[in-house]
């Protein structure tokens, strides 16, 4: 049976036998003289001193006396068998092999084409595991190769806490009856101080450092070098406040604040192993950031239908008795308007509250996934989902009402 070794070409130039079949180059088949032809016309590459080194193979048992050159034959039908897979550029044989050799294949023929060829795979994969370990160490000793690990997502836990924190001081604020005047002036007065905090940022290398050395952890690596996130949340809940209902700007700052956060999470965790989401959003061919993940999109769709549910459905009415809220459960949606008594247009009961469940369910997780260019999600998540919602409030109270008359 033959043997394989695999070695240089410098140690077959001192092998006597070796250079006798390197010499009777005149006994090749056409198809090997063709090969070496165009290794020697090729241009030498770079990267050519790195091919690994072509296997020789030698024979240690004498040939046939009946046969001899059966054993060459099935090691030339070897040698062109990896020849064609482009693991070989030249081998030298003393022995030519006749068409109908090459064409047909016993049953013994192939059993020793197997072996030689799992022979060279075996000694390919000592020698790769054997380089693994000189340079990272990533073979097992055991056959097989180590996988790296992939490094574990950057959650930006102290960044997940103030943002979540903040939905549960604005429901704080809703049921204690906070002025929203007060807030929003108090949060406008923070944003007199955040903006020209972040230009000196941009202008001071000192001040810049002790500003990351203080509030570093808080900050993405990109809002080093742009304006800090905060003066977009501050923006959008500022705007929600001012021109939505108080209910729905609370559930839109909600939203802002759980359901911005459950997709960062989520997706950071499991987006890896699930496709992202298309380039645009169905039907609305609205532009998706190719970023966000389907298992993000979810858990913000979850998240935002929770929200709704839970707000409006125990919460919302411990405020004022429910004397402002955009939609209750007895009266469904209600037209509100200063100096004036509600009026009620219908909608409510445990479909209407389900109906504005799912709406904003679906809002929430397409807000978070909109690609808008240079437009920070922060200020955009609150804008888009509370005016989506306050718009489906409004004809669902439409149809509520022609429903009913």
């Amino acid at each position: 049976m033959p043997s394989v070794d695999l070695d240089t070409a410098t140690t077959n130039a001192h092998d006597p036998s070796h250079q006798a079949r390197r010499s009777s180059r005149s006994t090749r088949s056409p198809s090997l003289t063709r090969a070496a032809a165009a290794s020697r016309a090729a241009p030498t590459s770079p990267t050519a001193t790195k091919r690994s080194p072509s296997p020789v193979i030698n024979f240690n048992t004498p040939l046939s006396t009946e046969n001899p050159t059966g054993v060459k034959s099935i090691t030339r039908k070897v040698i062109r068998r990896l020849e064609g897979l482009g693991h070989l550029e030249m081998v030298g044989m003393d022995v030519p092999v006749t068409e109908e050799e090459e064409e047909t294949l016993t049953p013994s023929e192939e059993q020793e084409i197997e072996t030689v060829l799992y022979a060279i795979g075996k000694e390919t994969v000592k020698k790769a595991e054997a380089l693994g370990e000189t340079q990272n160490g990533h073979s097992n000793g055991n056959g097989h190769i180590k996988k790296e690990k992939k490094e574990k997502p950057d959650l930006e836990i102290p960044r997940k806490v103030l943002h979540s924190s903040i939905g549960f001081f604005t429901l704080y604020l809703y049921v204690s009856e906070g002025d929203v005047r007060t807030i929003v002036m108090v949060l406008w007065m923070a944003l007199a101080i955040i903006v020209p905090a972040d230009l000196l940022r941009f202008n001071s290398r000192r001040f810049a450092r002790t500003y990351e050395k203080v509030l570093g952890f808080l900050m993405r690596e990109s809002e080093k070098n742009s304006i800090n996130g905060v003066v977009y949340y501050i923006l959008g809940v500022n705007f929600v406040l001012s021109l939505y209902p108080q209910d729905v700007a609370t559930v839109a700052i909600l939203i802002l604040s759980w359901a911005d956060t459950a997709a960062s999470t989520f997706g950071r965790l499991y987006g890896s192993y699930m496709r992202k989401l298309p380039a645009r959003l169905p039907i609305l061919r609205l532009p998706l950031a190719p970023r966000k993940s389907l298992v993000g999109f979810l858990a913000a769709a979850a998240t935002g239908s929770a929200i709704a549910l839970g707000f409006w459905g125990s919460i919302a009415p411990m405020r004022a008795g429910g004397q402002d809220l955009t939609w209750s459960w007895d009266e469904g949606v209600r037209q509100v308007a200063q100096g004036t008594e509600p009026k009620a247009l219908g909608g409510g009961g445990a479909l209407g509250l389900l109906a504005i469940s799912i709406v904003a369910g679906i809002v929430s997780g397409i807000s978070e996934a909109l690609d808008l260019g240079a437009l920070d999600d922060n200020l955009t998540l609150p804008i888009i989902s509370g005016g989506c919602i306050l718009g489906f409030l409004k004809l669902l109270g439409i149809a509520a009402s022609w429903f009913s008359s």
